[in-house]
């Protein structure tokens, strides 16, 4: 097992960055051209399209990526796996597809069926996109290889061709492609790791309840991720506030990557070492991963709070006050989703426990509607958000408790002693530079600088090992240079 977890972190959080920076860079602008109302637009028919591409999608790349893991030093079957994998995702999307097209000739407005035409090139994206099966391989630079060039294309593309609210269609246009070309983009990587497999003995539902059973969840997450979009719409009837939770929801993700990025490239890793026998191994890492959501969930929750309301006049313009609220309730969301994410999806899903899983987050999403029903009708996209966290919060609870026999709760909760500390040092420091500075792209820089200074230095005073240790291993191969390929070090 010779591949770096420190390197795959880097060059998956990269991916995962690319996939958000874009949204980063280009929203100030697109929030100025199509307007509150516009985004809401999208962002709505994006919500019911995503119901159709998650049937599409039917948790088969999840299951690709962990039996992939299980095989990485076996061509013979790593090859089956893939080629089992890519036929069964173009089965699905193909199949889904086919109900799509009379869904929207019946059932959408005559006005908005060139929105939902573009956007079904997700499915097509979704048959081709080999990323699940890099990711299984521990081959996370290929994949920030070419990720890298589309990124830039778009976002080119975007200041080039969108210029009043009337290209919404470009927008999308754009947006759609990209990910198609994306997925395209890495199928000539393949050749190199899989071979040919006759096809008469490619079975590509042989574990159809175990890509069931990991499917569930994702149905469950898509009620708090796009069914919020869906009851905003419908209970408030309201553009402008979808537009409002959709740009909050597209800050808070993209802060969120940073701390979710290790879980892509601990899942093979787990897996590998559990497939192996080694609990230890297994449970020395997920206490690593824990320390390190801690580490960065904890400053970037309390920061995103304190800098929202300096942030959001100057980068999104006039007319979205209504973000400021929403940032500063789902910045609580980077601890609950870190937590449940190193909880799940890094331990339940490669040790082979997704039915566990799946009921952790369909608990999550039973609480989530039911709050959504009542808190979206009063409180409108502010309602949304609580119960987002509150239901993310539900679960990483659960998640704790159901393997407290594995994992202490107790060391869990104490590694956070000392980024706690140190959190509520850099709060008040930026609580008083929130009254002090007045809203501009300098000030915002500025707090953002001040707060990760305080919050590392502060780290540094209280002697954390794990900041500690990690400092002490990056400056040791800047200066002598001799760190060997390949071995694995006790930090992450």
């Amino acid at each position: 097992m010779g591949k770096s977890v420190k390197k795959n972190y880097i060059y998956n959080l990269i991916y995962q960055v690319l996939t958000l920076l874009l949204p980063l860079v280009t929203t100030p602008y697109l929030s100025r051209i199509l307007q509150a109302d516009g985004i809401g637009m999208v962002s709505y028919a994006e919500s019911i399209v995503s119901y159709f591409a998650l049937f599409a999608a039917l948790g088969i790349a999840t299951y690709g990526q962990r039996e992939i893991s299980y095989v990485q030093n076996m061509k013979e079957e790593r090859s089956r796996v893939f080629w089992e994998t890519q036929l069964a995702k173009l089965i699905t999307s193909m199949a889904v597809f086919a109900v799509y097209v009379p869904f929207v000739l019946l059932a959408v407005e005559k006005d908005l069926v060139w929105l939902y035409g573009l956007l079904a090139l997700q499915f097509f994206s979704i048959a081709l996109n080999a990323t699940w099966f890099f990711q299984g391989m521990e081959e996370f630079g290929k994949i920030i290889s070419r990720d890298i060039v589309i990124k830039l294309l778009l976002l080119v593309s975007m200041f080039v061709f969108i210029k009043e609210k009337d290209d919404v269609v470009l927008y999308v246009l754009i947006y759609s492609l990209s990910g198609f070309v994306s997925a395209v983009s890495l199928l000539g990587y393949l050749p190199k790791y899989v071979k040919k497999i006759p096809f008469k003995s490619l079975r590509p539902f042989r574990n159809i309840k175990t890509i069931i059973a990991l499917f569930v969840p994702t149905i469950a997450i898509q009620i708090y991720t796009v069914l919020d979009k869906t009851m905003i719409g419908i209970i408030t009837d309201n553009a402008y506030q979808n537009g409002y939770y959709e740009q909050a929801m597209k800050i808070t993700k993209m802060v969120l990557t940073v701390v979710t990025a290790l879980g892509t490239v601990m899942i093979p890793r787990i897996g590998y070492h559990y497939e192996k026998g080694e609990t230890e191994m297994v449970r020395d890492w997920m206490y690593r991963s824990y320390r390190f959501v801690w580490l960065l969930a904890i400053p970037m929750c309390i920061g995103l709070s304190f800098v929202a309301g300096n942030f959001v006049p100057w980068f999104f313009g006039d007319g979205y006050e209504g973000v400021v609220p929403l940032l500063q309730i789902l910045s609580l969301l980077l601890l609950a989703i870190g937590i449940n994410n190193a909880t799940g999806m890094q331990y339940l899903i490669p040790t082979k426990r997704e039915n566990t899983f799946t009921l952790t987050v369909v608990i999550g999403a039973v609480v989530n509607f039911v709050l959504n029903l009542f808190l979206i009708y009063f409180f409108q996209a502010i309602g949304a958000a609580i119960a987002s966290v509150v239901a993310e919060t539900v679960i990483a609870i659960v998640q704790l408790i159901i393997v407290k026999k594995e994992l202490s709760i107790v060391i869990i909760l104490k590694s956070s002693v000392k980024y706690v500390v140190a959190g509520v040092v850099m709060g008040v420091v930026l609580f008083f530079e929130s009254i002090w500075f007045s809203p501009s792209i300098l000030y915002t820089l500025l707090m953002v600088a001040s707060g990760a200074a305080v919050y590392f230095l502060s780290l540094l005073l209280l002697r954390d090992t794990f900041v500690i240790s990690n400092l002490k291993t990056i400056f040791g191969r800047f200066l002598k240079k001799s760190a060997k390929g390949g071995e694995e070090s006790h930090e992450i």
